[in-house]
């Protein structure tokens, strides 16, 4: 069985492991498409026309 390390020694390793995963956490959260497509505006007139054909419906 190996010996076992001092306190700090563990802490320290501990403390490493939280950084990498926190690391980790950020670089993957990061991680997407880093140029989307704008989603295009309804055209106006689309719209007044479903009004009219709401209106006309009667």
């Amino acid at each position: 069985m190996p010996p076992r390390s001092r306190t700090a020694e563990r802490y320290a390793r501990a403390l490493a492991a939280a950084l990498a995963a926190v690391a980790c956490l950020l670089l993957a959260a990061n991680a997407g498409p880093s140029d989307t497509a704008p989603t295009p505006a309804p055209a106006p007139d689309a719209a007044s026309q479903a009004g009219e054909l709401a209106s006309a419906g009667g």
